[in-house]
């Protein structure tokens, strides 16, 4: 599956511990990252700067669905799920 462009929900929704580019604590769930533009384009993609774990995320289906609400819907509950007491 391919990234559907300004979807941007795996900046937004889950919570990220790397330090990205102006987010030096990574962020929180929810939150959108800096580096998203107004269309919900990262403007480290492609770049030395951008973490690797957002490098190494793999759009699929599964995570994704069938729109930016559902992928949203989709990662927050996960995020949800995979949270530490």
């Amino acid at each position: 599956m391919e990234c559907r462009i300004g979807c941007g929900a795996c900046c937004i929704a889950p919570s990220i511990s790397s330090s990205i580019p102006g987010m030096p604590k990574g962020k929180p769930a929810g939150v959108r990252c800096v580096q998203l533009d107004l269309e919900n384009r990262c403007q480290l993609f492609g770049s030395k700067e951008r973490p690797l774990v957002c490098s190494s995320f793999q759009a699929e289906q599964s995570i994704c669905g069938e729109s930016q609400e559902q992928a949203i819907k989709i990662i927050s509950e996960w995020e949800l799920l995979t949270q530490v007491p």
